[in-house]
């Protein structure tokens, strides 16, 4: 038995990329990352310039149409988010219902959204104008579901969105049950933003090849969901803060990494598949909790400690490209707006929505079902053997 290369060319094992690592599987117009220097763009636009500037919003609208909108554009692309906020009483029910019998969020969420598509009586039939629909559908409503199982799992009854307040708003209403300051409101805007769209990451990866077969877009974002519940795409900023918490006091700092490094074990926060320097997400949220840090003494001591775990992590592994990343920092912020900790997950999937849409769209504008090869590694040619003839 021999191997077959991609040209179909006899030449023994050909090789190939664990993890996918480093193969192209197509072209896109949403993010473009360059790891050797830690930097970020959408559609063109330096992450630090949209965190400076944009709003989630418009934002979204970038993502979803290639381009910064006009005032008109984007007053109606706002309104029409707004409208569409609202779920069904039956969904709501199913969060509530399964929230008691200990459900995690991440799981709530996939439920919730699987439920969801059975109410739209458009989830199956595919058009431009529908599929974009149902991508600001799935948006909105996406936003609605995760505050109301951040208030499930505590016990506590869903708050309705409220059509005058914007999505960072609304959500920090639906889940607080209060409007939220200008900068809170500010600070969670930033937050989505820096966590909408990432390229092809393996939730984002997930959906394309899902919605290549021409299934239903829902389908396609519960599996982009059901990634980002795995504990290595999300949930490090979790990680981070029950770290911080068991450090204690920053003078911990060092012994405390140290001695996980001497134990081979993995610092949450640190490290990423493609930047070799500093994530630039991660920069802006350090930036954050720093003018947090003045006025709240929680935020001062986690982020003391953290800087002192990232230069202790950056003397010693930096040369290796080992460097702070979007969740070491983000935890911190998150804390501080009252998000606890098993919701950090779900709020990434709050602001990475629109860009699991927006490539999804974008993989159904010149679609081709994935179909990859493995190299078989199993027994070489043999004959079936009865049962009553086995050993």
């Amino acid at each position: 038995m021999s191997y077959v290369s991609e040209k179909g060319q006899k030449d023994g094992k050909p090789s190939y990329s664990k993890g996918l690592e480093g193969v192209i599987i197509g072209e896109s117009k949403k993010s473009f990352i360059d790891g050797e220097r830690g930097y970020l763009a959408y559609v063109g636009i330096p992450i630090e310039q949209l965190a400076q500037n944009s709003t989630y919003e418009e934002t979204s609208f970038l993502l979803l149409h290639d381009r910064l909108p006009t005032e008109k554009e984007l007053y109606e692309f706002r309104n029409n988010l707004y409208i569409y906020r609202e779920i069904p009483d039956e969904v709501y029910s199913i969060i509530i219902n399964s929230a008691r019998y200990g459900v995690s969020p991440m799981s709530l969420l996939r439920l919730a959204v699987d439920y969801l598509s059975i109410f739209d009586e458009e989830a199956d039939i595919h058009s431009e104008e529908l599929n974009y629909r149902k991508a600001l559908r799935l948006i909105a409503k996406l936003h609605t579901i995760t505050a109301a199982i951040g208030r499930a799992i505590k016990g506590l009854e869903p708050i309705r969105p409220r059509d005058n307040l914007s999505m960072a708003a609304s959500w920090l209403y639906m889940l607080k049950g209060e409007i939220p300051s200008k900068e809170d409101e500010r600070i969670f805007d930033i937050i989505l933003i820096l966590h909408a769209e990432h390229e092809i990451n393996a939730s984002t990866f997930s959906g394309r090849v899902i919605i290549s077969s021409l299934t239903d877009m829902y389908s396609a974002v519960v599996a982009a969901i059901g990634s980002l519940k795995g504990p290595l795409h999300g949930g490090a900023n979790e990680d981070v803060m029950k770290m911080l918490w068991e450090i204690g006091t920053p003078d911990r700092a060092e012994e405390f990494i140290a001695r996980k490094l001497k134990r081979k074990e993995k610092i949450p926060g640190f490290g990423h598949r493609v930047y070799k320097n500093y994530d630039p997400r991660a920069a802006i949220l350090k930036s954050i909790a720093e003018k947090l840090a003045e006025k709240n003494s929680d935020v001062k001591n986690w982020l003391e400690i953290g800087k002192r775990i990232e230069k202790f992590m950056i003397e010693n592994l930096g040369s290796k490209g080992i460097y702070p990343n979007v969740d070491f920092y983000s935890g911190i912020v998150m804390s501080y707006l009252g998000i606890e900790t098993r919701m950090f997950t779900p709020v990434f999937a709050t602001g990475r929505i629109v860009g699991w849409v927006a490539h999804i769209l974008e993989q159904l504008k010149d679609n081709r079902i994935f179909r990859p090869r493995v190299i078989y590694v199993g027994p070489e040619e043999q004959n079936y053997i009865p049962i009553e003839q086995r050993g």
